[in-house]
């Protein structure tokens, strides 16, 4: 079971991860999500645990419980759900809302 943990102090590391759900079976992975730019903490992770029914075990006794001095959300993982190369979202990258000249026949002179 894939577990997603938020609201993680940005000290926290992997080791912590593991540390903190060790008592709910074997770990297969525990990963703090850091920034590619500063190589500090997102404030999130993921724990990859073997056994599904000690997953939720955990979920359900570690969501909303403090940890190291703030509130951590923990819940199942979503899917990843892998985004288009160069995709900007929304309007497909595009900024919307331009003067159009073709449309409307030409420049227009502007008086001010």
């Amino acid at each position: 079971m894939n577990i997603y943990i938020s609201n993680l102090s940005y000290g926290i590391g992997d080791a912590d991860l593991r540390e903190l759900f060790a008592e709910y079976g074997e770990i297969i992975s525990a990963k703090v999500i850091l920034d590619r730019e500063t190589g500090r903490s997102r404030g999130f992770g993921f724990v990859e645990l073997s056994n599904e029914e000690l997953g939720q075990k955990a979920i359900d006794e570690l969501n909303g419980a403090e940890y190291d001095g703030k509130v951590i959300n923990v819940n199942v993982a979503k899917p990843r759900v892998d985004k288009p190369a160069g995709s900007r979202g929304g309007n497909g990258g595009h900024r919307g809302g331009g003067f159009n000249r073709e449309r409307r026949g030409g420049y227009s002179e502007r008086r001010y």
